[in-house]
């Protein structure tokens, strides 16, 4: 991963300008690699460069076309950029790298926005056209990217530290926060602090310096969303099952395009396993990378993994921990965490990366599964309701009784119990208000209650003071 950031502005004595190089070093541990940064007037974008693709200076950000007037940041991969060489140098394009940086560019100065089409990859860019001062900031997958209305300039970048850095207001919103403590996590646009957005994956914003920067003359416009029907018919099991074979070996050798040294984590699940495999079948002397946790055997999957790699024939590495070394982690993890986050997962891939790190570059994960095929609890009970009727039904009368006892997932019995007076609680509610309870670990009324008595308290204790 590589980290960007920019900011926007008719003043080219923006304070923020001024302190932009060292917010940019925040970014120092997505891009260790090299550094760039161009200032035309109020405008500055920088770039902080994990090499993958064309590792030499060539391929350093920000990158301009030959003829100076286009300048971009990019932070991800495009897998089929070489498919448009042929076109590209039949237009004159003569290309000073072999990254695909470059090919984005170059594409985006011939198609414009609608070059996002023919991009397969994951990505947050941002493209400045130097003579009409205009600007074209997108995000597609995983690739984070989040933008604020500051003193009158537009400020974005991979990472929240960097907008705090550069003086944003650090003002908590109470809507984000109540959201946060129902999901454990925060969806959509909004951060847990007021006026800094997230853009939302397939969406990209596309303005003109002579805009008035505020947050509703930016607008963000969807390009791209999942379509709801499959374009594919599909008659058969056998027929499904080789498709999907086919999409996922696909989607692992693009993701096996790399100049750097290339591997797999490698829990021992199904779908790490998966990818594992298809990997191994494209790559001499795989490195798979698995962690265990030697003074809690209950949760070492490190058998299973070392099972998978002798079947695929990688070169395995597995790293056993003991609970002092989690909470070792745990400074480091908060440290660098710009946002609420609840996921104690976070702790071991941590740890997972910073030993994989000292192998390899890039490691493949199967982290996305569970949402493209339904693996979570919430699928499952939704299933059941739909399927079991008279589960759901039985669920919902011995409810009453569940709500007295304390369940807890430090027991089998106590799980189970917890699990039912969940799946009870949705099974009364509408689709829509059944399935955001089956996604939430808090209900709606107990996160009201607790945060309505945390903003008495503190009332209370401003009158005191």
């Amino acid at each position: 991963m590589c980290g960007i950031a920019g900011i926007i502005s008719n003043n080219p004595n923006h304070p923020a300008i001024h302190a932009f190089p060292n917010a940019l070093n925040k970014l120092s541990k997505r891009g260790p690699d090299a550094t760039g940064i161009v200032i035309e007037g109020g405008t500055i974008l920088g770039h902080k460069r994990l090499s993958i693709i064309d590792t030499s200076n060539a391929g350093n950000q920000p990158m301009k076309d030959v003829s100076g007037r286009y300048t971009i940041i990019f932070n991800g991969e495009f897998f089929n950029y070489k498919d448009y060489y042929p076109e590209l140098k039949a237009d004159g394009i003569e290309f000073t790298s072999h990254s695909d940086t470059e090919v984005l560019l170059y594409l985006y100065i011939k198609y414009g926005k609608t070059c996002l089409d023919k991009v397969n990859g994951f990505f947050a860019f941002c493209i400045y056209d130097s003579l009409e001062k205009s600007y074209f900031i997108d995000r597609m997958g995983i690739k984070p990217l989040l933008y604020t209305i500051h003193d009158n300039a537009l400020i974005f970048a991979s990472e929240m530290k960097v907008l705090l850095s550069l003086g944003v207001n650090r003002i908590i919103d109470r809507t984000s926060m109540h959201l946060y403590f129902q999901l454990n996590y925060l969806p959509g646009e909004n951060s847990i602090l007021e006026n800094i957005k997230r853009l939302l994956p397939g969406h990209y914003l596309n303005f003109k310096l002579d805009t008035i920067l505020e947050f509703n003359t930016i607008k963000q416009h969807c390009w791209y969303e999942v379509p709801y029907l499959e374009k594919t018919i599909i008659t058969s099991y056998k027929q499904a099952s080789d498709e999907l074979e086919k999409r996922l070996e696909a989607a692992v050798t693009d993701r096996l395009i790399s100049d750097v040294p290339l591997g797999c984590f490698l829990s021992g699940g199904v779908d790490s396993s998966i990818i594992t495999a298809l990997a191994a079948k494209h790559s001499n002397k795989l490195k798979t990378f698995s962690i265990g946790f030697s003074d809690e055997p209950q949760f070492d999957e490190t058998r299973y993994a070392q099972e998978v790699a002798v079947h695929c024939k990688t070169e395995h590495l597995a790293f056993h921990l003991k609970s002092h070394d989690l909470l070792d982690a745990l400074p480091s993890v908060l440290d660098y965490l710009d946002e609420p986050f609840a996921d104690s997962s976070a702790l071991a891939v941590f740890i997972l990366s910073k030993e994989t790190k000292k192998e390899v570059t890039v490691a493949l994960s199967g982290d996305g599964a569970d949402e493209l095929f339904a693996g979570y609890r919430k699928h499952r009970d939704e299933w059941m309701f739909i399927k079991q009727p008279g589960f759901a039904k039985a669920a919902r009368l011995i409810s009453p009784v569940l709500s007295l006892q304390q369940g807890s997932r430090q027991s089998v019995l106590g799980n189970k119990l917890r699990q039912i007076h969940r799946f009870a609680e949705g099974a009364s509610l509408s689709e829509a208000e059944r399935y955001w309870r089956w996604c939430s670990i808090s209900a709606w009324e107990d996160v009201d209650k607790l945060l309505k008595g945390t903003q008495e308290e503190l009332i209370t204790a401003r009158v005191n003071e």
